[in-house]
């Protein structure tokens, strides 16, 4: 179980940012991405150079909107891959058997891009994030890769915990789109009386 949560805590930064954690668990935790799945086949100067081009590209372009609308077009498209390929990772470093591993990958995966359909609602619904939750989300995923080896149950948890305010967040819009969509209908039916009461 502490096995599975280590896993889903670092694809829960995958799903905050790509480069991040892809860098953080091959500099910190493993022997240079040789048992990271995909990565292991590059060589490590390759990933180094282009997981450091890519975090500083998501750390300083996030914080103009229009890095924003670039990020989340690259993220939406990779963050499944780099939360399959952290998952997986962990799950291999903590000596799960290969099924498991492979399954973990899928569940970490979906979690990931999850993750990222949330912050681009956000993203549209907000017409650009504040600097606080960039902010935030830099934070986050620094202290989830990190807990997912230092405390996995602590990391687990709060990747559940934005599982779940991810869930909440889509139940609330699907709530406010209909009823907008109710106010609309209901305000261009005044509108037809009214023109058909004046005519």
């Amino acid at each position: 179980m502490v096995e599975i949560l280590a896993a889903l805590s670092a694809s829960a930064a995958a799903g905050l940012r790509i480069g991040l954690p892809l860098l953080l668990i091959g500099l910190v935790k493993t022997n240079l991405w040789s048992d990271v799945p995909i990565l292991s086949e590059f060589s490590p100067q390759v990933v180094v150079g282009v997981l450091v081009s890519w975090s500083l590209f998501e750390l300083f372009a996030s914080k103009k909107l229009l890095g924003q609308r670039i990020l989340q077009i690259v993220q939406l498209l990779f963050s499944p891959v780099a939360g399959a390929i952290v998952g997986m990772a962990v799950a291999q470093l903590t000596g799960l058997e290969d099924w498991l591993v492979g399954l973990i990958g899928i569940v970490g995966g979906l979690l990931a891009l999850v993750l990222q359909l949330v912050q681009v609602g956000w993203f549209f619904r907000l017409r650009g994030l504040p600097i606080w939750a960039i902010l935030l989300q830099d934070a986050l995923c620094a202290i989830l890769v990190l807990f997912a080896f230092d405390a996995p149950q602590q990391g687990g948890l709060i990747a559940l915990l934005l599982l779940w305010l991810a869930i909440r967040s889509s139940s609330t819009w699907y709530v406010s789109y209909h009823e907008d969509r109710r106010r609309r209908r209901r305000q261009h039916l005044e509108r037809w009386e009214d023109d058909g009461t004046l005519g």
